[in-house]
């Protein structure tokens, strides 16, 4: 197995209210020496993104405003996991802010990185069912249009161009086929009764 390479010295090239880059000497297992640059997590200790499920086959999107590419996206609620927070805990938080509705049921599916060669970031992929509506006060500046959408159509979602976040289409796909093999394992548990 190759080994790490080795962290000689960070050093903190740019900083600003949200972001922090790191310059990060290394020296790799062939004594190689490089340096590489990366956006650094900061203060955060993560962040969840949520799949609200309205019934078993229908998702609830939100609409609202992306700055890095100056339009409006649907996609996913998520946010940022505050100081004290469990990543369940945040996800039943933020789905209460920006969608209206609590959880009663919480499951942590699986956690995704973005950009792992340039970004220290994860994200926490949180199924969220048994809704009720409950809304808090969010960070937001404007309210978010929720959009429900069945999970069999994706492909008209995504084609469409407003959906074009890889972290709320890779985690509608694993959802999608969660629930999908839930259901059979479900099916089939139930056909092996005694005849």
């Amino acid at each position: 197995m190759i080994r790490k390479p080795i962290i000689h010295k960070k050093t903190v090239v740019a900083k600003s209210r949200l972001f922090r880059i790191e310059a990060l000497d290394l020296e790799f297992s062939n004594g190689e020496k490089r340096t590489f640059e990366r956006l650094a997590r900061g203060n955060s200790t993560g962040a969840v993104l949520i799949v609200p499920m309205l019934d078993s086959t229908t998702v609830l999107l939100v609409r609202e405003y992306a700055a890095g590419v100056d339009r409006y996206e649907l996609g996913l609620p998520k946010g940022k996991i505050d100081d004290g927070e469990s990543p369940l805990v945040a996800a039943n938080r933020e789905l209460k802010e920006e969608v209206g509705y609590g959880a009663r049921e919480l499951t942590m599916i699986t956690s995704l990185s973005i950009a792992p060669a340039y970004l220290e970031h994860m994200t926490n992929i949180i199924l969220a069912e048994g809704l009720y509506p409950e809304k808090l006060v969010g960070d937001e500046p404007e309210e978010l249009e929720v959009v429900p959408w069945k999970l069999d159509d994706l492909g008209r979602l995504f084609a469409q161009g407003e959906c074009t976040e890889a972290r709320s289409i890779a985690a509608l796909y694993l959802i999608r086929d969660y629930l999908s093999d839930a259901n059979d394992n479900t099916v089939n548990l139930s056909n092996t009764g005694n005849n």
